[in-house]
């Protein structure tokens, strides 16, 4: 069987973005849409909760409005819905095993050129069995078609420090489903003059040797999508403004979670930082 797409919603705005999202991806995917509220009864619940309201009723029109939503726009769409007894990151994470792609939303700081990642979507990004996408609020696909648009484009950072086919692979079937390019980015540190002076490469030799690298990783990948425009850049420079940069003209920013640090909640500075700040959907997949 195959596994769905799962979007988890809380009522918020970015969530409502994250699951029009997923519903896409579904789309893209031929599955199933999971649509996945967590609730548990309180106390002392939080003002979100309207007086008149009861709690459980509340939690239960949060998930209908996020299955209407998504209903009107894809009617075709195959869309179950649950509602779930658990804390959110338990529940999540129970999804997590059981799905293709988690979906999650983000939401954008007035006056900051970043977004907020909330204490949930970070402990289930740093321990989901599956990739996560974080999907900004009020995110819309502007990279439609027509003479004048811009070529529809997947940007993966690639770390050789830690091999991770899984993400080169997910990166790869993602442009597939889009029709879209796909770039491989590398950036890494230039030599110093001590280790140029000692004999060790330059800065010209090392960046050849990285390109070489980088076209060798994706070659076997390309050889099963040869109608995929691929490109593989190799610059001096650290990696999150590269991708970043990258990431303003992208439909989907990929990159990797080693899953060994997940007990810890780990996610790496660079894919913390995309993941706060990159202006497109943000795609965490975990490799071993």
């Amino acid at each position: 069987m195959l596994r769905p797409v799962t979007a988890g919603v809380d009522g918020s705005p970015e969530s409502l973005s994250a699951a029009t999202w997923a519903a896409k991806e579904a789309l893209l995917r031929n599955v199933p849409l999971h649509i996945v509220h967590a609730w548990e009864w309180a106390p002392h619940p939080t003002v979100a909760v309207p007086v008149e309201t009861g709690q459980r009723d509340w939690a239960h029109q949060i998930l209908r409005e996020a299955v209407d939503h998504v209903r009107a726009l894809h009617p075709d769409l195959s869309i179950v819905d649950q509602q779930v007894s658990l804390p959110p990151v338990k529940a999540l994470h129970d999804a997590s095993e059981q799905s293709a792609l988690l979906v999650l939303g983000t939401r954008g700081i007035s006056g900051f050129a970043g977004y907020l990642v909330g204490s949930v979507a970070l402990h289930v990004i740093a321990r989901a069995e599956c990739p996560v996408v974080l999907v900004r609020a009020g995110h819309q696909d502007t990279k439609g078609g027509g003479a004048a648009a811009s070529p529809r484009e997947v940007v993966v950072g690639i770390d050789f420090d830690r091999p991770c086919d899984e993400v080169v692979a997910f990166a790869f079937e993602e442009a597939r489903l889009r029709g879209a390019d796909l770039h491989l980015i590398h950036a890494y540190s230039a030599p110093s003059l001590h280790a140029v002076g000692t004999g060790q490469r330059s800065g010209r030799e090392l960046q050849a040797e990285r390109e070489k690298t980088l076209v060798a990783a994706a070659r076997q990948l390309h050889d099963r999508y040869p109608d995929l425009t691929v490109t593989a850049t190799a610059s001096q420079g650290r990696p999150a403004p590269r991708l970043l940069r990258a990431a303003k003209e992208a439909e989907l920013l990929v990159l990797g979670r080693r899953r060994r640090d997940s007990r810890f909640g780990h996610t790496g500075p660079v894919t913390h930082a995309a993941m706060h700040h990159a202006p497109c959907p943000v795609a965490v997949v975990p490799y071993d």
